[in-house]
């Protein structure tokens, strides 16, 4: 079963997408924040990352550089999930190392569509 790490400062949307991953067959692990993301990542780097830009202690694009460079860190999906949708923090996200971006509020079919398209499906 592959993993994915939840990573937002809401709980909504946490569970939101906890639930859209179970039914896709994902096993799931979740941080409200990047500090805490990166923790987990530096146990078990996940198969996906379901990311938020903004967040308290750290955000999506400072979390998303600092996996990275973790050992085997740049094997992980990482998909942007956020309201932030200009072209601006698109680009900074893709150059950061992001594979896909999704539009927040999201459905089941959009994560199925975006996991389908990176190879995660």
């Amino acid at each position: 079963m592959k993993s994915c790490l939840i990573v937002d400062d809401s709980k909504v949307v946490r569970m939101v997408a906890r639930k859209i991953l179970h039914e896709l067959n994902f096993e799931t692990l979740e941080a409200a924040d990047g500090s805490a993301a990166l923790d987990i990542c530096k146990k078990q780097i996940p198969d996906a990352v379901l990311l938020d830009w903004n967040m308290p202690v750290m955000d999506g694009i400072e979390f998303l550089r600092a996996l990275r460079k973790l050992p085997g860190g740049s094997a992980s999906i990482v998909v942007f999930c956020t309201t932030e949708n200009d072209i601006d923090h698109i680009q900074t996200a893709i150059e950061a190392g992001a594979n896909e971006y999704i539009m927040k509020p999201f459905d089941s079919e959009i994560i199925q569509a975006k996991f389908q398209q990176v190879g995660l499906l």
